[in-house]
């Protein structure tokens, strides 16, 4: 028997909030007279907002209370920023709808500058990914790369207070927030490189609920899927989370994929770059396919 309401587990930030009510509104849409809540709560990545995420294990501390929750019965599925998900997610959870994909862009923020290139020597660029960073690094060795950590309001103010020349988020993020107005420029393929899965919208769930999943199904958009199921793949066979700075881009054409791929150190600059094509019906291969051109060009040593 089908729920007739459905409670949504979510951090408590702007942006979170926002992708929350985005996917309860297109349920309500899809399943009318369906009932939906947000079960608002604080991550153990929330409340470390001082240290680097690279150094605490992860993205994944995003997830695990939302998890908690949904094996508790206290809700009934999780809204997650696709990036944030782990390239292998924990026993008992699935990944039942995707969101069409926004612009995966990351966004140079300043007050004072254009672009990256309009940047004066040694000025000071706020980013607490390492993928930032390796890519930053190998555009322009010479600048100060400084820890950002907090929602986009809070490193959007630290920016505004003068603690730093510039800053790099994600265009999607900003945009969804009715920030586009501070994107001063677009950081994009084929040069600069995003998370995997940046800009899509992903719904967990438990895999032992079919009903659920039956109601979320509805929402999946299969060309965002086969896209970001390359990437994840890709990161998934080098073993990539966000304590190692990879980046992937796939592009979806008539009948097939093109996949990019990138490995980074964040302290020399140095990049690995690889890509392939394959087909629309296996994105996981293809992954795997560039994640293997990586190794071979020695993306080993960057990864740890």
């Amino acid at each position: 028997m089908q729920p007739s309401t459905l409670r949504i587990a979510t951090r408590k930030s702007a942006l979170a909030l926002w992708q929350a009510e985005h996917v309860a509104a297109r349920l309500r849409a899809v399943h009318p007279g369906l009932a939906v809540e947000l079960v608002p709560m604080t991550t153990r990545g929330d409340e470390i907002a001082d240290r680097p995420l690279a150094t605490i294990g992860g993205k994944g501390l995003f997830l695990k209370e939302l998890e908690v929750a949904m094996l508790e019965g206290r809700a009934d599925l999780a809204v997650h920023s696709l990036k944030d998900v782990p390239a292998e997610l924990e026993p008992g959870f699935v990944l039942p709808a995707m969101l069409p994909r926004a612009d995966a862009a990351d966004a140079f923020v300043s007050n004072e500058h254009a672009t990256l290139d309009a940047l004066p020597q040694g000025a000071r660029v706020g980013t607490s990914s390492l993928r930032r960073q390796a890519q930053l690094r190998a555009a322009r060795p010479d600048l100060q790369l400084l820890d950002l950590r907090g929602n986009v309001n809070t490193r959007l103010a630290k920016l505004d207070a003068g603690d730093y020349d510039a800053i790099v988020l994600a265009c999607a993020g900003l945009e969804r927030l009715g920030l586009a107005a501070r994107i001063r420029q677009r950081l994009a393929a084929p040069d600069w490189l995003p998370a995997p899965g940046q800009a899509a919208i992903a719904i967990e769930a438990r895999a032992d609920q079919p009903a659920v999943l039956a109601l979320l199904a509805a929402l999946d958009d299969a060309d965002t899927r086969v896209t970001v199921n390359a990437e994840r793949a890709m990161n998934h066979a080098l073993g990539g989370s966000c304590t190692v700075p990879v980046a992937a881009w796939c592009v979806l054409g008539e009948r097939n994929l093109h996949l990019r791929g990138l490995v980074g150190d964040a302290a020399s600059g140095r990049l690995v770059r690889a890509e392939a094509g394959g087909p629309v019906e296996q994105p996981e291969v293809l992954g795997r396919a560039v994640a293997d051109a990586l190794l071979s060009q020695g993306a080993a040593e960057l990864l740890g």
